[in-house]
């Protein structure tokens, strides 16, 4: 079986057979009648039920100081998780007599 070209698609052009499948109710079905893989249409799909997990809803500098700011906290969670484990260490070496 031989491989075809990779095809792409502008978001207009993927809204029309997930809007289809969601009529239908069948990938299977929808992506066989489009020449389209199940894959694709699946991930189509995933990708318009999941509009916060794309971003949608955010400015470019919004996701730009979203990313920044998680970036932020997760440093000072390791920070934070650093300096209570020296703290306890050091309170452990505290108490033992010398």
């Amino acid at each position: 079986m031989a491989r075809r070209k990779r095809r792409t698609f502008t978001p207009e052009q993927k809204a029309d057979p997930v809007r289809l499948v969601r009529q239908v109710g069948s990938i299977g079905k929808v992506a066989q009648d489009l020449d389209l893989t199940e894959t694709a249409l699946r991930e189509w799909v995933r990708q318009a039920e999941e509009p916060a997990a794309s971003g949608a809803g955010l400015t470019a500098a919004e996701r730009k100081e979203l990313e920044q700011l998680r970036r932020d906290n997760k440093r000072l969670e390791m920070e934070s998780d650093f300096l209570r484990k020296a703290a306890a260490f050091f309170a452990r070496d505290e108490n033992r007599p010398s």
